[in-house]
């Protein structure tokens, strides 16, 4: 009997050992399995995660001028850059075990699993914040086993692939708070207009308890729900040890300053000049629509904030009580830099996104700059004569060309090319580029920046091809810079969220045109703003030297212009290519023009336009085109290329035996550009 007891008892121990082998067996074939897993899972990349970030179009001054987000409003920011109030209040009321766990609590696992099996549904959540990034980062919120068997094996990765401050600060980067917040520094911004580096304990106990539910404890629309959990985020951080009781009493006292409606608002000025901006970063850059409006791209461009409101001011008052349907454009350039200053395509973006900047019309007598230009450096000087009087121009091929001036008026008389431009006399500009050929014409509007098509015709001389506002600012700009023709440039630079720059613009410079024949000839569209000249009528708003030229035609009108700081153009018309009134319409270009140019410089003080080597000053008698004497009752400054000057002197007013002297007139009262170059000179 003993011995069968025996036996028994070892055949138990027999299998026992097998048992006690076979677990060990298990559990060693498990480890290896898991290590082979965690193996596996670490040589495997993480999908690739689609973080939508604000991009941020910047002034020249560092303003704002849009943020574009389209209803994800983030801008990643490194741990850092966050407050150690706001890391540790989330990990508190998120997950408190989040620095001991390898992506699992699996206590609170366990807990949600029971409740999930009782209640035959899957949906107590159990997720630490490893599963919270995983599930953002990589998958939809469908409460189903598979999901959940994804963010398991995906937790793991991301804990085997990053550290835990790296994996807090991908979560406090990419979790929603509400209001189009995501993120930690687009919630910072949102709610206390402040960094997310700035935020104090109570204000990072407010933020983190919104995650839970961003609408139900929204601060902002829901005050006593997010203080009731406020507090309970407070409690969490003072049972973890992060703060005492005396430092949690404090925060929830405190009272927190929220930013208003009216700051919660998206910047978004200059809308045109945005849509300006969008084209070239994808077309001139080659950065992708989508990486353009969700990349957290940082858009540093030219535009000054100050000069667009300006330029929309000058717009708005002076078409206070004109045609709805009639539209604008003004493009402002700095002409020694090519740096756009302010655009602005149209009255009212809410209607019409059309950018009236770049479109193409006819640019009437403002395009004579060009033709003058072109004679100047062909020998011509600003005393060069032709005769004003109705003319019938005939060609070759038997064609007739009959020109008029505007109003019928004609001097019938030698009228010089200064004259010429400042009553914009058709008569003399189509005699010259009949002596100068039309294509001398178009080879010099193609070198200081004309690119639209041009027809070799004579008519050419009055403005006949269209070209853009945006052509126009290239070339002026090249007149004003005394033949150096800039690019435009409009970015300045841009930065990807990481901070690496994509893109960046140098100023290039070409000279194309002389630089004395430039000068002379902004002096002469000086004379535009004097008496008898096409713009006198706005030299009252104008306190500094300015040179430009009027244009028009039955659809257009044109005011050109620039000083030495600023290029102008301003254009008014109908877009559907109705004629414009020639009292009203017509007269509104020169108006804006003066009063943007006036409002946008008032901060710099006046300046002259400096003469290049090569250039003489002399006083000439008007009458005869003779140098001037003392005897001269109304001598005129001149500027000239040397050499060209006028060898004899006006000998007419001289006092003769037979005719005894007469009191001289008093002198032609200066004019104000006269003045301003006395007052402005050392």
């Amino acid at each position: 009997m003993e011995v069968v007891r025996e036996s028994e008892w070892i055949r138990w121990l027999r299998r026992a050992k097998r048992l006690i082998k076979l677990a060990v067996y298990m559990t060693l074939l498990g480890s290896f399995a898991i290590l082979l897993l965690l193996l596996f899972l670490r040589s495997q990349p993480l999908p690739a995660a689609a973080i939508h970030q604000t991009t941020i179009i910047y002034d020249s001054n560092g303003e704002v001028l849009d943020s574009l987000h389209q209803g994800e409003n983030r801008t990643v920011v490194p741990f850092k850059d966050i407050s150690p109030w706001l890391a540790q209040a989330t990990v508190a009321i998120e997950d408190r075990y989040f620095w001991q766990h390898y992506g699992f609590d699996l206590k609170r696992l366990a807990m949600a699993a029971y409740v999930d099996l009782k209640n035959m549904s899957k949906a107590q959540g159990a997720s630490t914040i490893t599963q919270q990034l995983a599930k953002n980062l990589y998958l939809t919120n469908d409460k189903t086993w598979d999901r959940k068997i994804k963010e398991a094996l995906l937790s793991v990765q991301l804990e085997l692939n990053y550290s835990k401050e790296e994996i807090l600060e991908k979560y406090l980067n990419q979790i929603y708070y509400g209001h189009s917040a995501y993120g930690a520094q687009a919630a910072a911004q949102t709610y206390f207009g402040k960094d997310a580096k700035e935020l104090t304990l109570a204000e990072s106990a407010m933020l983190a308890a919104i995650p839970k539910g961003p609408t139900y404890y929204s601060p902002l629309t829901n005050y006593e729900n997010a203080k009731q959990r406020q507090k309970l985020v407070l409690e969490a951080m003072q049972r973890d040890g992060y703060i005492t009781a005396e430092q949690a009493d404090h925060a929830y006292e405190e009272k927190l300053v929220f930013t208003t409606k009216e700051d919660r608002k998206d910047p978004s000025y200059a809308p045109y000049f945005r849509d300006y901006i969008a084209s070239l970063v994808q077309e001139k850059y080659g950065i992708d629509g989508e990486a353009f409006r969700h990349g957290g791209l940082k858009i540093y461009t030219t535009l000054d904030l100050d000069m667009q409101k300006k330029a929309e001011e000058a717009i708005a008052k002076n078409f206070s009580n004109g045609n709805p349907d009639l539209q604008t454009a003004l493009i402002a350039m700095e002409p020694s830099t090519g740096k756009i200053r302010a655009l602005v395509g149209g009255r009212d973006y809410a209607k019409s996104q059309y950018n009236r900047v770049f479109s193409q019309r006819q640019p009437g007598s403002s395009f004579k700059a060009f033709l003058y230009l072109a004679a100047l450096q062909q020998g011509y000087t600003p005393l060069t004569e032709m005769k004003s009087e109705p003319t019938v121009f005939t060609y070759d091929n038997g064609k007739q060309y009959i020109p008029s001036n505007f109003g019928g008026h004609y001097f019938y008389d030698y009228i010089t090319m200064q004259q010429a431009i400042a009553t914009s006399d058709n008569i003399y500009a189509v005699k010259t580029i009949e002596q100068l050929t039309p294509k001398a014409l178009v080879d010099e509007a193609r070198a200081v920046g004309i690119t639209s098509p041009l027809q070799e015709v004579p008519s050419l001389a009055l403005g006949a091809s269209p070209v853009s506002p945006y052509e126009m600012a290239i070339a002026y700009s090249t007149i004003a810079n005394k033949g150096w023709r800039v690019e435009p440039i409009a970015i300045e630079k841009i930065v990807d969220s990481d901070g690496s720059v994509l893109a960046e613009e140098k100023e290039q410079k070409t000279q194309v045109a002389d630089p004395v024949a430039s000068f002379l000839l902004t002096q002469m569209m000086q004379t535009v703003f004097e008496p008898q000249g096409t713009a006198h009528r706005v030299a009252d708003r104008l306190n500094r030297p300015v040179a430009g030229k009027t244009g028009s035609t039955d659809y257009d009108a044109w005011l050109a212009g620039f000083t030495p700081q600023l290029t102008t153009i301003v254009w008014v018309g109908y877009d559907e290519g109705k004629k414009i009134d020639p009292v009203k319409d017509a007269m509104l270009a020169a108006p804006i023009w003066a009063d943007f140019t006036e409002s946008a410089l008032q901060d710099q003080p006046p300046a002259l336009f400096d003469s290049p080597v090569g250039t003489v000053s002399v006083y000439i008698d008007p009458a005869n085109g003779k140098l001037a004497t003392e005897h001269c009752p109304n001598p005129r400054l001149v500027y000239l290329a040397k050499g060209t000057e006028p060898t004899e002197y006006c000998t007419e007013h001289l006092p003769t035996p037979e005719t005894p002297p007469k009191p001289p007139k008093p002198p032609e009262k200066p004019s104000f550009w006269h003045r301003m170059g006395k007052l402005l000179t050392p």
